[in-house]
């Protein structure tokens, strides 16, 4: 009896001595390192509207905000995760990645200037003296068949006596010849009418104007003494006008024959003109690597005038549809281009794109994205700060809700102050 006494003993001395070894070999989440880091702590602060404002404790942005508390989250490198109230604080908005046409407008400005097909230069044909001149300063508006100068040349007054000798000899081939030498003085038939019916030979002859316009670079006055060599006056018509526009280098391949143009002036504020691409010059300019084109417009009522400043509006529109973002939605760095996308739950990723057209409102996007992938639009920069310059996922939550890998509400205010 004594010795299984001492048997039940020994058995239970081994077991108390066993339970004890197991709790030194295994301690209790009491006993663990206070000073390891604490893995649903928050990593640092930073301000709601400055990604390069970080602390790491609580307290206020330089605008007086309450920075943001910024966690670990899973394993999925570049993804930012964001709570509906940092969502909303922070303005987020997206939009969807469409499937469509790609509407560009090139923007420039011109000068209008004379439709150079119909501006004529005024030159006589001989010598004489300026009599009498009809038009006083240029800018001057004339009509078809209005006086311009009044000439009085030897040889103009010897070429009309041949006419009258050549008619009273009766000879045909003489008149004939004497008719088209007046002619080629610019002489008018009615003029040769008249003196073959009056047989009045004109000391000074009226020479009028061949076309509705305006006049422009006025270099006579009455008396002057002129010759073939000499540019009397030009003469514009503004039934139509150019413009000449300069578009950069990198859009010079956009611009097509007969594009439709859009033209505004300082001038007349609120009203536009529509035009369309007349002519593009061959080579580019070597200083401000542009390309120079010519543009057309109506001028019926003749509000266009010459060395007008005109903005202009050239309209291209692809035939084929392209994969198009928002242009505000594109982050431009100097060695990448980026989007951020929503992938839902207030996840966010910053991605690269690659990137073609660039419009005043959209983007082409060769690479990168896909028809119907929903993409940030508004405060984009931070997200894509925190997603691009980490290599895990962060978690900013304001509220501190009871998610995975974030300490339970009670230990975090919305003040972003930390309780132990």
């Amino acid at each position: 009896m004594n010795s299984l006494v001492k048997y039940g003993f020994v058995l239970v001395a081994g077991a108390v001595l066993g339970l004890g070894l197991s709790q030194l070999q295994q301690p209790s989440a009491e006993s663990a390192d206070p000073t390891a880091p604490d893995p649903d702590a928050p990593l640092y602060w930073v301000a709601p509207m400055d990604a390069n404002y970080r602390r790491d404790e609580p307290g206020k942005s330089p605008m007086g905000m309450d920075l943001v508390p910024v966690y670990p989250s899973g394993n999925d490198t570049g993804v930012v995760e964001i709570s509906p109230q940092v969502v909303n604080n922070l303005g987020v908005r997206t939009t969807r990645v469409s499937r469509e046409i790609l509407h560009e407008e090139i923007r420039s400005v011109g000068y209008v200037q004379y439709d150079q097909d119909s501006l004529i230069h005024v030159h006589p044909r001989l010598e004489g003296w300026i009599e009498k001149l009809y038009v006083t300063a240029a800018g001057n508006p004339v009509e078809r068949g209005a006086p311009l100068y009044d000439l009085y040349s030897p040889e103009l007054v010897n070429a009309q006596e041949e006419l009258i000798s050549a008619l009273r000899r009766d000879n045909e081939r003489l008149v004939q010849a004497a008719e088209d030498r007046l002619l080629a003085l610019q002489l008018s038939e009615d003029f040769i009418v008249e003196l073959k019916r009056s047989g009045q030979v004109q000391q000074t002859v009226t020479f009028r104007s061949s076309q509705k316009g305006v006049v422009d670079n006025l270099n006579i006055r009455e008396g002057f003494f002129v010759g073939p060599n000499t540019t009397l006056m030009s003469i514009g018509a503004l039934d139509e006008v150019w413009v000449e526009a300069q578009v950069f280098e990198s859009q010079a391949a956009l611009v097509k024959l007969g594009q439709p143009v859009t033209m505004h002036l300082d001038y007349l504020p609120g009203r536009k003109w529509q035009g369309q691409v007349d002519y593009i010059y061959p080579t580019l300019d070597a200083s401000t690597r542009t390309l120079r084109v010519r543009l057309r417009f109506a001028n019926s009522d003749g509000e266009l005038r010459p060395n007008m400043f005109a903005q202009i509006e050239i309209h291209f529109e692809d035939k084929q549809p392209r994969t198009i973002i928002p242009k505000e939605a594109l982050i431009r760095t100097g060695s990448q281009d980026r989007v951020v996308v929503a992938l839902g739950k207030g996840r966010f990723k910053s991605i690269a794109v690659k990137t073609g057209r660039i419009s005043n409102t959209q983007v082409e996007v060769i690479e990168g994205l896909s028809e119907g992938e929903e993409i940030v639009v508004s405060a984009q920069f931070l997200l894509d700060s925190e997603s691009s310059k980490t290599s895990d996922f962060l978690r900013m939550d304001h509220d501190g809700g009871d998610r995975q890998n974030h300490k339970p509400k009670s230990e975090h205010t919305p003040g972003g102050s930390h309780h132990d």
